[in-house]
């Protein structure tokens, strides 16, 4: 198992009140309260950014680089997600944010959308090729490819090896930039990616996409959001900046877009962690056999959902619909149906389990039969009270030695008022001895 992986949530202890609010949403247990407040599991936790979205104290955050990494780099190249356009109110035109972009101190822009349609083209050349193993799963979302290479082996084969957008849109820009400025160094260029979500920036610190990762830094969506309110308000009325995507690139945000823009009817699109969790299971049990494609986005509404972003996703949604009514299909198309090497992903996907309880499969099968004997022992109400979302997450870290039995609330209560009760009666004997005693030597006086 791998131990070495970046997280992009972390926690703020002294923020944190130990409520389980994250608790009971985490979707791989990753969570624990222990000491009055949270603890994350790092080898269970999948960066979806469920708990920051959750969180009533602000407890959880997602951690990226600040924009001031823009001064490290001679020449500065932004990568905007599409998602990024849908979080403003009353945009009627993608190029505000492109020129504002650039007025933040960026020396150029290459869109995420654009390098989005050139992976739908080749998305549509790859699934028609013989002996693929089918359904294929997006590699779009790097939740969502984490959770698969901890829980299904049987699916790390079904991921598209074709990198995600962020990767080939950073592969393009850099490529671009060193055609036009030879006098530059790979060191002088900074890729600095816009990212909507903490598992993206994770993406990128754990380079997912090998030796060839060409993204320099992360910002989120959220800090260029309220930076770029304050530059695009001073230039109102001056010329625009042109953006180069499309309708399918900017679809790319939201759930749907990926898949509806294949061509391809035998597709399955779902978002929100839970349902993605939901298709996977009925995926690996063979329960869907008549799909080609599947696109699955951890985030609500897709990437607009994600924890880093600052508008509603549904809202920004609609924005998006409205943005994309004037824009050309797909200005980004290849040459042909050959996939360049460079767009492929060079170490695949590989199952990392993190539930395993033993190295050893005896011991790891007798502590599974202890797991079971101590959880039909438990109430089975979940109430996160021991400090684990489920009887059985708390019966597991009782056999790991992680905590201790009386930490369950529920079988406690019963026991102490099986106490008081005991005591209760054996006061109420204590106090009818003298009585007994003094009736007894009545009844001797009486008879003598």
């Amino acid at each position: 198992m791998k131990t070495d992986y970046k997280h992009s949530v972390a926690l703020s202890d002294n923020k944190c009140k130990g409520c389980t609010t994250c608790l009971k949403r985490c979707p791989t247990e990753a969570i624990r309260i222990r000491g009055g407040h949270a603890v994350i599991n790092p080898a269970r936790c999948i960066d979806c950014g469920e708990c920051i979205k959750v969180c009533p104290y602000k407890a959880k955050k997602a951690t990226h680089d600040d924009l001031s990494v823009l001064g490290k780099y001679k020449y500065k190249v932004a990568l905007p997600a599409p998602s990024l356009y849908g979080q403003f109110d009353n945009l009627d035109n993608i190029g505000y944010i492109i020129r504002g972009l650039r007025d933040l101190g960026f020396d150029d822009v290459f869109e995420v959308a654009c390098a989005a349609e050139l992976v739908t083209a080749y998305t549509r050349y790859y699934i028609k090729r013989e002996g693929l193993k089918k359904p294929i799963i997006s590699s779009a979302c790097p939740t969502i490819t984490r959770m698969i290479s901890m829980n299904y082996p049987s699916l790390c084969e079904n991921i598209m090896p074709i990198l995600p957008p962020v990767d080939i849109a950073a592969y393009l820009a850099r490529k671009k930039v060193l055609e036009e400025h030879p006098d530059l160094t790979e060191d002088d260029i900074g890729i600095i990616f816009i990212s909507p979500c903490p598992a993206k920036v994770s993406y990128v610190r754990n380079s997912f996409a090998g030796d060839r990762n060409y993204i320099s830094a992360t910002v989120s969506v959220r800090d260029v959001y309220f930076a770029l309110l304050d530059v695009m308000d001073k230039r109102a009325g001056e010329p625009l900046d042109t953006t180069e995507s499309g309708m399918i690139g900017i679809g790319w945000a939201s759930t749907g877009g990926e898949s509806s823009a294949i061509l391809n009817e035998r597709y399955l699109a779902a978002d929100g962690i839970e349902n993605c969790i939901r298709v996977l299971d009925q995926i690996d049990n063979s329960d869907f056999t008549n799909l080609d494609f599947i696109e699955l986005n951890a985030c609500s509404g897709g990437c607009v959902g994600g924890a880093m972003t600052v508008a509603n996703p549904y809202i920004a949604q609609a924005r998006l619909h409205s943005l994309k009514r004037y824009l050309p299909v797909s200005p980004n198309r290849p040459v042909g149906e050959w996939i360049p090497d460079a767009f492929f992903n060079e170490k695949g996907v590989e199952y990392n389990p993190y539930a395993r309880l033993s190295a050893d499969r005896h011991t790891a099968m007798r502590m599974m039969s202890d797991i079971e004997e101590i959880t039909g022992c438990l109430p089975g109400i979940d109430c996160g009270s021991c400090g684990a979302p489920t009887c059985m997450a708390f019966a597991e870290d009782i056999v790991k030695n992680e905590t201790n039995a009386d930490e369950c609330t529920v079988i406690m209560r019963e026991l102490f008022h099986e106490y008081i009760e005991e005591k209760k009666t054996e006061s109420i004997l204590e106090r009818l001895k003298p009585i007994s005693r003094r009736s007894g030597e009545a009844e001797e006086e009486s008879s003598s």
